[in-house]
């Protein structure tokens, strides 16, 4: 949830894409569930136009003007205010390194288009649920010297003061593993558990994110299981 939502009524979402018919097709939908719009029809409006709202959600198109879709969800990435705002891709590009370069851009969903407006619009509800799916008692994890603290949703080492910037679904996918160390999960366990029964990615969704997270926090921390999964080392409680 971005820094300003507690003072709105309703979730603001940021629709970023250059076709007007897909804006207009999107921004009606969205309306009718009583959600908040405002839009931007390229990559640098949109980036701007996400400092200025702090939105609770965006939509984001790849193929625009001025600065394409993954270099505008690196950039917002990289402002701590929208670091955890969730990023829906909606795009034409259907190949899977397409797929696999959205997510590595810091998107949470991609989604193709012509786009199916239930299944949309049912992503958006669950991108939305998400962003309070950890609003338990406040609670902080430490692995070894890695520091998990979900009340202010940030990680970081022990003796260093800077934390460590993770996307929304990287922090979620860490804490969910760090809460059981050791316990070996599944591709499609952590898929139902951090994503959601409702909301659709693939397998190398949960690979794209182990790997990001390895790449901030070390490799030392989350172990893979061949054949099986993913699981948080447990060498570190001993």
């Amino acid at each position: 949830m971005s820094a300003n939502a507690s003072f709105r009524d309703r979730p603001l979402i940021l629709i970023v894409d250059d076709e007007e018919d897909i804006v207009d097709l999107v921004q009606y939908n969205l309306k009718k569930e009583k959600y908040d719009t405002v839009v931007a029809c390229n990559g640098a409006d949109g980036l701007k136009k996400a400092q200025d709202t702090l939105p609770d959600l965006i939509v984001l198109d790849i193929m625009m003007p001025i600065m394409d879709g993954f270099e505008t969800s690196k950039e917002i990435r990289k402002d701590p205010r929208l670091a955890t705002v969730p990023i829906l891709m909606l795009t034409a590009k259907d190949g899977e390194s397409d797929h696999v370069s959205g997510l590595d851009s810091g998107a949470d969903i991609y989604l193709t288009k012509p786009i199916s407006i239930p299944v949309f619009m049912s992503q958006v509800k669950a991108l939305l649920r998400g962003t309070t799916r950890f609003a338990s008692p406040s609670d902080v994890l430490v692995i070894g010297d890695l520091i998990i603290d979900k009340d202010q949703y940030k990680a970081s080492i022990k003796g260093q003061e800077d934390s460590i910037h993770l996307a929304r679904k990287e922090f979620d996918l860490l804490y969910f593993l760090a809460q059981k160390p050791g316990k070996v999960f599944s591709r499609q366990e952590l898929l139902d558990r951090v994503w959601g029964h409702d909301v659709y990615v693939v397998d190398r969704t949960v690979d794209v994110h182990i790997r990001k997270i390895r790449e901030k926090i070390g490799i030392q921390y989350i172990e893979t299981v061949k054949g099986v999964g993913y699981r948080l080392s447990s060498n570190f409680n001993h």
